[in-house]
């Protein structure tokens, strides 16, 4: 058949069915770290984390199923403020906030840093399995911008 007659299917691949966020990929070792045997057997191998903070989703399949906030370990950020930034050191949104009215970046840096070490087990700490580098330098210079 003529491919100019075939539809192309929509692909929603990796979008939160709560939010339409494009996910994640996440790997089992981060699910297995996070979620309880019960909602770990509801997802498929293939699962997503959903950053977006107003979505309650936290990981998602490409089934449409979905993990929510009430059914993971851990709070977790960007879900939950209070959560770490960074799980594998205990960062918090609080101590980069500290940072900034101290005038220093102490803690941000030491956490940056200790991100890049052997030390770091992002795969099972962070909710998204990834480093979160880029999450608290991001968060360090919108908070700066804000505060003048």
């Amino acid at each position: 058949m003529n491919k100019a007659f075939v539809k192309e299917q929509d692909s929603t691949e990796g979008r939160c069915p709560k939010c339409g966020s494009p996910g994640t990929v996440v790997f089992q070792e981060t699910l297995q770290a996070h979620l309880p045997p019960e909602a770990l057997a509801n997802l498929t191998d293939s699962a997503f984390f959903c950053a977006q903070p107003r979505c309650p989703v936290v990981y998602f399949d490409l089934f449409d199923r979905i993990v929510d906030e009430s059914a993971v370990k851990t709070p977790v950020y960007p879900k939950n403020p209070d959560a770490p930034l960074c799980a594998c050191f205990g960062l918090t949104c609080d101590d980069v906030e500290q940072d900034i009215r101290e005038g220093v970046v102490m803690r941000t840096r030491a956490c940056v840093e200790q991100a890049k070490s052997p030390a770091a087990h992002c795969g099972t700490a962070s909710p998204s399995g990834q480093s979160c580098t880029a999450e608290v330098q991001r968060y360090y210079m919108k908070r700066r911008s804000e505060s003048g």
